[in-house]
């Protein structure tokens, strides 16, 4: 409860940021002249619609088991990183085609419009605000392992890159002029590159969680170290594992001398229970099943 209270307060903070930047922007925008500072405040906007689908996501990924969800609600969390990440796609690709209009009206010979100083000064406070909601957001993500969340940071700061270029393209149209205004748009397609391929490195572990894929071989040599480190256990085999939002999943068979009493083998199996959640979060789910050794028989 506590966690899911912590991301909604910093996710309702930069929504509320989102919100009166997106406005600020299109004003800026229309006054301005600057078609830069419209695309900015679209991209602003698709950041506001982020917001709130980590606030809904969070709500229902935080619920605790129920007869609907056995093992949780945890993919929730997973599956708003995958629609942000879309978002990203997509204001990346918008960005992009925009950019390439710019360009191609001024290799015909059009000037584009020269934009105004409220549209630099939009620009200029939208980098400061939301390079200051990434590291917030990003700092609260990583300390409560919330993926969503940390996907939600990097929206926020692809914003302030998109305006650090509107800033670089705005600037250089202010001050020199004719065809430089082509700078807007060039310096734009850079920028919407690096947005979709953030975009792709936040996508793809999220796709592999959502298609149960396996922890990462590390975590597996750790989880399978932790068990055989109980004494009484002779071995482990039939390991799985997956990830449910920020808590995981494991099963295994724990091997034990066939002599030890149900009472006994039950004891090693709660002291291998407790060793992996003081590793992996209380939050971890356990499923083991005792064999015997069948080479002591």
């Amino acid at each position: 409860m506590k966690r899911e209270k912590t991301i909604t307060r910093v996710t309702l903070w930069g929504a509320v940021g989102n919100t009166l930047l997106t406005a600020l922007k299109f004003l800026a925008g229309i006054l301005g002249h600057s078609t830069a500072m419209v695309a900015d405040a679209i991209h602003s906007l698709s950041d506001l619609i982020s917001d709130i689908v980590v606030i809904c996501m969070i709500r229902i990924s935080s619920k605790a088991v129920d007869k609907s969800h056995s093992y949780g609600h945890g993919k929730f969390e997973t599956l708003a990183t995958v629609i942000i990440a879309i978002l990203l796609l997509l204001a990346g690709g918008e960005l992009i085609i925009s950019a390439s209009r710019k360009i191609y009206q001024v290799l015909q010979g059009q000037a584009l419009p020269k934009p105004q100083s409220i549209a630099l000064w939009a620009a200029l406070l939208s980098i400061v605000v939301k390079e200051a909601l990434y590291q917030w957001t990003n700092r609260v993500g990583t300390r409560v392992n919330s993926p969503a969340m940390i996907s939600n940071a990097w929206h926020h700061r692809t914003d302030a890159l998109t305006s650090i270029a509107s800033t670089i393209g705005i600037g250089g149209a202010m001050l020199l002029g004719g065809q430089w205004t082509i700078l807007d748009p060039l310096v734009g397609i850079v920028i919407s590159i690096f947005i979709i391929f953030i975009a792709i490195k936040m996508i793809a572990p999220s796709i592999h969680e959502l298609t149960e894929g396996s922890l990462p071989d590390n975590m597996v040599e750790q989880i399978t170290s932790r068990i055989l480190a109980v004494e009484g256990i002779h071995n482990v085999h039939s390991l799985k594992t997956r990830r449910n939002g920020p808590s995981i999943i494991l099963s295994a068979h724990i091997v034990v001398s066939p002599t030890m009493t149900v009472a006994q083998a039950h004891q090693i199996t709660v002291l291998a229970e407790q060793s992996l959640r003081q590793t992996f979060g209380n939050e971890t789910q356990i499923s083991l099943h005792v064999e015997p050794n069948e080479d002591a028989l």
